[in-house]
């Protein structure tokens, strides 16, 4: 598979909870477990962040997923109800690199507390390709080297608009890179929410619709994702199906609609009719399985609120085998999920909120953990911070 970019570290600051500039690092470590599955050029393969309630974990993962935000939605992004409430600084950093190969891109945005931007900069192999102060911009990427506020908008990523006029076409890898990014998907487990970048055919107004996915790709992916894992259940996709040997459900439109059944039963079932679980699931394969296929983010919000912790295990496992070119990063507060045979050391991340010094995050190989000690037992007992502070009666 052609190499494109991967997402190998991100810096913020005065973002959401976190007021102190925080770094958060995927390049891989010294430590050899799962290396043959779960890094990939260096990198991880994606992170857990895991921690207390209102710690600051969505936070981390809304950091990542924002910048999709706003490179893909068509709607202005009002970023300034991200910027910290209780810091006094003027500016609200977010910078990001990937690397693509031999190459690096680093991408640093600034706004100012009301969400205008303040400064926009794109550096190619630490080559500064565009410079925007304000509402003036130098840049490589285009013909005309210079821009003002006649051709840029306050609250608009002038390189947005630089690509959907050029796409790259001469900076090869400045398009593998935003090809990443449009394929990439953030998923709400809580909400059945799926937002996606450009790239996905079965996009509707930036959300992945079920629908769509299986009007054009059938349910062979999905049945053989159940298959995979021995699920005992499959779907169905049409407009008519007969639901026992007595009732067949037909749409009067002739409008398709999606069923599942029991492989060990004859009864299917309306996907209305199924638990939320089985909806939230096949809510979130289609992201999955492109993400998985061709590359990109998925980034999965409130995983253990939707799922049992051995499917979220299964999920993380089926991830990391089976995807090139892509990354996973989730929140859970499933502890059964550290453990080293499914997430290395240098996958793990914990996040702990002190009051008006915003969240901090700990990595948890920082603490240089050996392969074959218990990550769970250690993270219950403290080591790595992120534990919640409740007092017990009695």
């Amino acid at each position: 598979m052609e190499v494109i970019a991967v997402l190998s570290k991100i810096k913020i600051e005065n973002f959401r909870s976190f007021k102190e500039s925080t770094t958060i690092d995927f390049t891989a470590t010294k430590y050899t477990t799962l290396k043959d599955t779960n890094v990939e050029n260096n990198l991880v393969k994606g992170c857990l962040f895991i921690g207390a309630n209102a710690s600051g974990k969505t936070n981390v993962i809304n950091a990542i997923s924002v910048l999709l935000d706003l490179l893909f939605t068509n709607a202005v992004i009002d970023i300034g109800v991200n910027f910290c409430v209780f810091s006094k600084a003027p500016e609200m950093k977010l910078n990001y690199t990937f690397i693509e190969g031999n190459d690096e891109i680093q991408y640093f945005i600034g706004f100012d507390r009301s969400g205008i931007i303040t400064k926009e900069q794109l550096l190619l192999n630490n080559e500064v390709v565009l410079d925007r102060i304000g509402l003036n911009a130098e840049t490589k990427l285009t013909d005309n080297q210079y821009y003002n506020k006649e051709d840029i908008e306050e609250r608009t990523l002038f390189l947005k608009s630089i690509y959907f006029n050029t796409k790259f076409t001469n900076f090869p890898t400045l398009k593998k890179w935003f090809e990443f990014l449009s394929n990439s998907v953030y998923f709400n487990a809580e909400r059945s929410q799926v937002l996606a970048g450009q790239a996905l055919s079965f996009n509707v107004n930036n959300k992945v619709q079920l629908k769509e996915y299986l009007d054009l790709y059938g349910v062979e992916h999905i049945n053989k994702f159940f298959d995979y894992f021995g699920f005992n259940q499959r779907i169905a996709y049409q407009s008519s199906q007969k639901l026992s040997e007595y009732v067949t459900a037909e749409n009067i439109l002739g409008n398709k609609d999606v069923f599942m059944k029991r492989n060990d039963m004859e009864i299917w079932l309306p996907i209305a009719f199924e638990s939320m679980g089985n909806k939230t699931l096949l809510s979130m394969l289609p992201g999955l399985l492109h993400v998985v296929e061709c590359g990109g983010m998925f980034i999965v919000d409130e995983f253990s609120s939707a799922f049992h912790n051995e499917l979220e295990e299964l999920i993380i496992h089926y991830f990391m085998r089976n995807a090139k070119n892509a990354q996973m990063f989730f929140v859970s507060h499933s502890t059964n999920l550290l453990k080293n045979t499914l997430l290395r050391p240098d996958q793990i991340y914990t996040v702990s909120f002190y009051d008006n010094n915003g969240s901090k995050v700990k990595r948890v190989s920082s603490e240089q953990p050996r392969e074959s000690q218990n990550l769970e037992k250690m993270y219950l007992g403290g080591v790595f911070g992120g534990l919640p502070k409740y007092k017990t009666e009695g």
